[in-house]
C-alpha cells in the first residue's frame, strides 16, 4: 500500500479514535481510557514483537521514561478536552504540536544567540495562535475556555514527546518499542488514577469503546510510522491534517458539533501553519550534518 493511502487511514482512524473516546467519557474518566488504550496497545506490540523476534529490552529506560511521561501527559489532557469540546476543536489543538515545534526551534536560535534569525517561522508561529484564537473564541461564551486551554497544552506536551522520539530514532530504537514503552506508561499512569479515584463499573457498550480506542490508536501508528518510511515527510505530514476534516465532519454528524465561520478559519489557519511549520522543519534538518546533530 502506498504511503499516501497509509496516511489517509491513519487519519480517518485517528479521528475514529477521538469519536469513541468521546462516547467513553460518559463512562469512564481521562485516566481510565489512557489505561486501557495503553493495555490494548502493549498488549498488541508484545504479542506482535514476539510473533516477529523482535525485542522489547531496551538499553535506555530513562529516555523512554522521559518519552513516556510527556506523552501519557499529553494524551491524558486531549482526552480530556476531547470530552468536553466539539471533536474538531480538541484535534486541532493537538495539532498545533507542529506550530510548538516551530516555535521551540525559534526559541532555540534565539538562545543560542544565532543572528539569523529564520522569518518565515515567526511568521507560521503567528499563523498558528491566530488560528488558537479563533477557535477559542466560539467557545468563551459557553464558558469552555478551561478546556480549550487543556486542548493547547496536549498540543504543547505532544511537541516535547515528538522531539523525544527523534532521540530515540536517531540513536536506532525501533518504532515498536517505543509505542510499546509509550503504552505501557499509559498502563502505570492510569493505574495510579484509577487507586486514586477508583474504578468504574462497565458495561459491554462501554467496554467496546474502550477496546476500539486501543485497537484504532495502535493500527493508526503502525499505518502512521509505516507511511513515514517509505513515504515523503512533508507530503506525509500535510495528509494527516486531514484527521482535522475527519473530526469535523464526525462531529457534525454525530454530536450537532456547531459550525461557526471564526472555528472553521482557526482550523485552516493552523492547518497551514502546520503544514509550513513541517516544511520549515525539514529544511533545517537537511541542512544540518549528521554529526553534528543533538540528542534533545
Amino acid at each position: 500500500m502506498q504511503a499516501p493511502v497509509l496516511m489517509i487511514l491513519a487519519s480517518l482512524l485517528f479521528a475514529t479514535m477521538g469519536v469513541c473516546v468521546k462516547y467513553a467519557s460518559a463512562y469512564y474518566s481521562p485516566g481510565e481510557i489512557v489505561f486501557y488504550r495503553g493495555l490494548v496497545g502493549a498488549s498488541t506490540i508484545a504479542i506482535m514483537a514476539w510473533r516477529h523476534g523482535g525485542r522489547l529490552r531496551t538499553s535506555v529506560p530513562s529516555m523512554h521514561f522521559w518519552r513516556s511521561l510527556s506523552g501519557v501527559l499529553a494524551l491524558s489532557l486531549w482526552f480530556y478536552a476531547i470530552g468536553r469540546l466539539p471533536l474538531a476543536t480538541a484535534m486541532t489543538l493537538n495539532y498545533m504540536s507542529s506550530v510548538w515545534m516551530a516555535l521551540f526551534l525559534l526559541g532555540g536560535a534565539i538562545v543560542a544567540g544565532s543572528s539569523r534569525i529564520d522569518g518565515r517561522l515567526i511568521a507560521t508561529v503567528l499563523v498558528g495562535f491566530a488560528g488558537v484564537a479563533l477557535i477559542l473564541r466560539p467557545t468563551i461564551d459557553r464558558d469552555q475556555l478551561w478546556y480549550g486551554l487543556v486542548g493547547l497544552a496536549s498540543g504543547m506536551l505532544s511537541a516535547t514527546a515528538y522531539l523525544q522520539v527523534t532521540a530515540l530514532g536517531r540513536i536506532g530504537e525501533p518504532e515498536y518499542r517505543v509505542v510499546f514503552y509509550f503504552s505501557l506508561g499509559g498502563m502505570m499512569a492510569g493505574a495510579l488514577t484509577m487507586l486514586a479515584s477508583g474504578a468504574s463499573p462497565h458495561t459491554w457498550a462501554s467496554l467496546a469503546l474502550l477496546l476500539a480506542v486501543g485497537l484504532l490508536a495502535t493500527v493508526a501508528q503502525l499505518l502512521m510510522t509505516r507511511a513515514y518510511a517509505i513515504g515523503k515527510p512533508l507530503v506525509n505530514a500535510s495528509l494527516q491534517y486531514l484527521g482535522i476534516v475527519f473530526a469535523f465532519l464526525y462531529g457534525v454528524a454525530l454530536f450537532d458539533d456547531p459550525v461557526t465561520w471564526m472555528a472553521v478559519a482557526g482550523m485552516a489557519l493552523i492547518v497551514v501553519a502546520g503544514v509550513a511549520a513541517a516544511f520549515l522543519r525539514g529544511r533545517v534538518a537537511a541542512n544540518v550534518p549528521p554529526s553534528s546533530s543533538t540528542e534533545t
